[in-house]
């Protein structure tokens, strides 16, 4: 499941759209201002940022600007209501990948989306944790050439952490990035941890250690 961040600051539209890209298997995190989406951006990591241009404390072309200033490499792309060539000059020079305007149909949005994100490599898809290595495109997780198998719930979560690895995850962020928000209580979340310890200590996984912080959540530490 690839990881989208939309900056939108129309609650009508961005909820339009954060429903959108979840049928269509995103992971979506939604921010509504500048200040909270520069906060989001540098805990999380993203594949695909979608930005409006208009909002209450700046302009996501600026946004656009310090994304690619601060080195994020993900692909961007601009959606504003403003339709002269120059805006659109302007956000292509400050880094989008692509432009779409407003109004526009779902399908369109849908179809720009996929087609930067298929531009991905595939070794972005490709985790390596020592000698485990997780393949999110084929969703198979094998240590030492051996495979260990996890459910659907237990790998999404797995990703996660190997994805921010020595990094405090809380419940709360398991439960919206990887479980997708589905009937799911903290409980649930110590379910899946312990299932996933169980699993990887069968396999005789020395190397990593899924830590608890006591009162926060839990971290994924690499040994080797």
């Amino acid at each position: 499941m690839k990881n989208l961040f939309l900056l939108e600051d129309d609650p009508i539209l961005g909820k339009g759209l954060k429903l959108l890209f979840e049928l269509e298997d995103f992971s979506v995190t939604w921010e509504k201002t500048l200040a909270a989406g520069k906060e989001k951006i540098q805990k999380e990591q993203f594949d695909i940022a979608i930005l409006d241009v208009g909002l209450p404390d700046g302009s996501g072309l600026d946004f656009c600007c310090w994304l690619r200033n601060e080195k994020y490499e993900f692909p961007i792309i601009i959606l504003t209501a403003q339709t002269d060539e120059d805006s659109v000059v302007k956000g292509l020079t400050n880094g989008a990948n692509d432009y779409v305007k407003k109004p526009f149909s779902n399908k369109e949005l849908v179809a720009r989306i996929k087609a930067n994100t298929r531009s991905l490599k595939k070794d972005e898809m490709i985790l390596k944790l020592g000698p485990l290595v997780i393949n999110e495109e084929t969703r198979r997780v094998e240590y030492n050439g051996i495979e260990i198998k996890f459910n659907r719930k237990e790998f999404d979560v797995l990703c996660l952490f190997a994805r921010k690895e020595d990094v405090v995850i809380s419940r709360e962020m398991i439960i919206d990035q990887a479980l997708n928000n589905i009937d799911v209580n903290d409980r649930t979340v110590d379910s899946h941890i312990s299932h996933i310890r169980t699993k990887l200590q069968k396999a005789e996984v020395k190397e990593l250690v899924l830590q608890s912080e006591y009162g926060v959540g839990y971290r994924l530490k690499v040994l080797c």
